[in-house]
């Protein structure tokens, strides 16, 4: 066997290139960044110690141990979103480009589904691996992994974006929310909302938030008169607008000096959900 120090850039050299896929997969499946990395990390411990000249093809290898290690994150996760407080949402991921189309209403709706139904999905509607490799994954036989990412498309099928939205369009509307809202004028950020808007604020007991979804464009517009008071008071200054989750939205750095970040579902040109993170813990890779 070779000593460690010539095994380490060995491993290193073919796990690298893989290493932002896999984080996409782990991120994906756990909807937390630190959570991902950490899966990650491990996935490369245990590449480091495999027979590496005996696997014939290391992306498949990697992607079915990263799945694997997230199979296991999830049922700890599961336990401590149910002491969670006040509604969660999954990591901001501020991107220049979407890479897939897993927007973060998806990724909630991915949430209310079993791991397995997870994996399947993600694995074979989103990377675009085969039955066969997805089913040796997770465990299962390829007629039941068939099965599991059936029922899981059926439940997500309402957070799939209907029709894509023009990036220009999207970082428009983004502009247009951050200025009404934060200048207190209820007449222009009114004429952005959907009747059925909703929002969600993650603080997760660290900063205020609101400890249940806000529903209806009343409702909605009402919180925002009532916040407008406090952005004219103590200011929100604009960080970034781009697309975040998947979503237009914007980066600001609130009167706390934390950073914040707010997401838009849009359709039909108007915004139907708010997501708005400001939970310390989930924004410590946002610049």
């Amino acid at each position: 066997m070779q000593p460690a120090s010539r095994e380490a850039p060995d491993a290193a050299a073919s796990f690298d290139p893989l290493r932002p896929l896999l984080t996409r997969v782990a991120y994906r499946m756990l909807g937390s960044v630190a959570d991902a990395e950490d899966v990650v990390q491990d996935a490369f411990l245990r590449w480091l110690g495999a027979d590496r000249a005996a696997v014939r093809e290391p992306a498949a290898f990697l992607r079915r141990t990263v799945t694997r290690l997230c199979l296991d994150q999830l049922k700890s996760a599961r336990a401590r979103r149910e002491t969670y407080i006040g509604p969660w949402l999954p990591d901001p991921l501020v991107e220049e480009a979407e890479e897939d189309d897993v927007t973060l209403p998806l990724m909630l709706a991915l949430e209310r589904l079993s791991p397995l139904e997870r994996a399947a999905f993600l694995l074979h509607d989103v990377f675009g691996v085969g039955f066969d490799e997805v089913a040796s994954t997770i465990g299962r036989d390829p007629a039941a992994t068939r099965q599991l990412a059936a029922r899981a498309r059926t439940h997500v099928r309402e957070a799939r974006p209907r029709y894509k939205l023009e990036k220009a369009q999207g970082i428009a509307i983004a502009q247009a929310f951050f200025a009404a809202s934060r200048s207190g004028d209820m007449a222009a950020l009114g004429a952005l909302l959907a009747a059925d808007v909703g929002m969600w604020a993650d603080g997760g007991g660290k900063r205020p938030a609101a400890d249940r979804p806000i529903l209806g464009f009343d409702t909605v517009l009402k919180l925002h008169r009532s916040l407008a008071v406090l952005f004219g008071k103590y200011g929100s200054a604009l960080v970034h607008v781009g697309t975040i989750n998947g979503l237009p939205g914007f980066v600001t750095r609130e009167a706390d000096g934390e950073l914040q970040t707010t997401a838009l579902e849009i359709a039909e040109g108007k915004v139907v959900g708010i997501y708005v993170m400001r939970n310390p813990d989930k924004l410590g890779h946002v610049h």
